[in-house]
């Protein structure tokens, strides 16, 4: 394996890693989670899943750049292959 996809395997393994396992993250603000806290108090339902859906939504554009970037690189590299094979062969 070379040296960047070992940097980019560790570092895919530490956002899974985070987010697999930040049961409690606070990712609201103040008056989000004061609705929410209320909310629960009151015996609603509503405040549960308002953590993990901002938290799934802030990881679904990461995944995205990522996964362009991805094929960016791999389309780049094939490209970049293709070059070299060709003004190698002309000579």
């Amino acid at each position: 394996m070379n040296r960047n996809a070992k940097w980019i395997l560790i570092g895919c393994l530490i956002i899974v890693f985070f987010v697999f396992t930040g049961e409690e993250l606070m990712s609201q603000c103040p008056m989000c989670r004061i609705s929410a806290e209320s909310n629960l108090k009151d015996g609603g339902t509503q405040g549960k899943g308002l953590n993990k859906g901002i938290l799934f939504m802030l990881t679904l554009p990461y995944l995205l750049v990522g996964t362009l970037g991805y094929i960016w690189w791999k389309n780049k590299r094939k490209f970049t292959e293709e070059i070299m094979t060709e003004s190698f062969s002309d000579n």
